[in-house]
Formats: structure tokens, C-alpha cells, sequence
């Protein structure tokens, strides 16, 4: 199957998985996605992750999915492309978006590697705005 955007298929297996109700998601890796998914789990919107190298050919990033535990409703609310291939998306350090007034986090891909919103303002460094969430 051919991917014209990985990121958009990656937040796309999130959401599905979520809204399926499951615990866990198996998405294909690359290092873009690993850090994305550090960042999430650094962040708490995800339980647990694993790089798996051995169950194929592909190496696959498993993602286990954090519900709140009295409500069982996920805890991402919602997540979202900025920046497609067809209409890139940048912002210097000083324009940074702020996702729901600091509740939620913005992924930039930075000269400095795949920082939050908050990092890249502290670093003083801008890029192009990959997704939100919250």
C-alpha cells in the first residue's frame, strides 16, 4: 500500500483505534513516528509504546492507548494535521500556535530535531508545524 503522507496515516490509526475502542495499535515505524510517539508518551496522551523489530519484515511501533479510567473515554479528545504535502505550514519562535491555551501541544519539526510547541519557544527555534493535540 502506498502512503503519500505518513503522518496523516499515523494520527488516522490513533484515532480509528480510539474510537474502536481498542488498547492497542500497530503502525508502521519510522523515525519521524518514533519521536512523535516519545513525545506522546512523555506527554501522557499514550499508556505505553514498543518498538517491534522482530514480528516482520517492517519494523512496527505498537501504541498502547490511554481511556480515563472512570469515564473510559480516550484521553487524546482530538488530534490533527497542520502541515500537509500540499500546503506546508511554518512559524518562527515567537509564532509558535498555542493549542488550547497551553492545554494542549503542537509537534515542529525543527532544525534541532521533532520538538512540542513549548520546547521550540524555549530554544528560541521555528519549523514546519506537523499536528495538535489535545
Amino acid at each position: 500500500m502506498l502512503i503519500l503522507d505518513p503522518i496523516a496515516d499515523y494520527l488516522t490509526r490513533i484515532r480509528n483505534a480510539q474510537m474502536a475502542g481498542h488498547s492497542t495499535v500497530e503502525i508502521p515505524s519510522s523515525k519521524l513516528k518514533r519521536e512523535m510517539t516519545k513525545i506522546l508518551y512523555d506527554h501522557g496522551f499514550i499508556y505505553k509504546y514498543k518498538f517491534d523489530t522482530e514480528s516482520s519484515q517492517f519494523e512496527t511501533i505498537k501504541i498502547a492507548l490511554k481511556y480515563d479510567p472512570s469515564t473510559r473515554q480516550p484521553v487524546i479528545r482530538e488530534l490533527g494535521r497542520i502541515s500537509r504535502p500540499g500546503l506546508r505550514k511554518y512559524a518562527k519562535s515567537t509564532e509558535m500556535p498555542r493549542i488550547i491555551n497551553g492545554l494542549g501541544i503542537a509537534i515542529v519539526s525543527t532544525s534541532h530535531g521533532i520538538l512540542t510547541d513549548k520546547q521550540a519557544r524555549e530554544q528560541n527555534v521555528g519549523g514546519e508545524l506537523l499536528c495538535y493535540i489535545y
